[in-house]
């Protein structure tokens, strides 16, 4: 077993592909991270935009749609990152061992 944990280890493939997956995960927690703490900063430097009604007669403001799109912005890129992760990347990852395995 250890003989394969060394293959793996010393396969230039395997470190692209962690390099790689680090990378895209890195900049998926930053755009993510932006829309929450954008958001935050609009909720601190702001107040009237978000507190300014959708439209005449409405209750609604903007910043009650703007929020929610937040979470769902956020919910979304969680679903393109667990997609590719169990696609892509568990496909690369079992080629890496299965080479290795030889």
């Amino acid at each position: 077993m250890q003989d394969v944990l060394d293959r793996v280890t010393s396969n230039p493939k395997f470190h692209e592909f962690i390099a790689m997956r680090s990378r895209y995960g890195i900049i998926m927690s930053i755009i993510s991270a932006a829309a929450y703490y954008g958001f935050i900063l609009l909720v601190a430097y702001d107040k009237e935009f978000l507190a300014a009604k959708l439209g005449a007669g409405m209750t609604t403001s903007v910043g009650v749609p703007m929020g929610v799109g937040v979470i769902v912005f956020t919910i979304l890129l969680t679903w393109i990152y667990v997609r590719r992760a169990n696609t892509e990347f568990d496909t690369t990852n079992e080629n890496i061992i299965k080479e290795a395995q030889k």
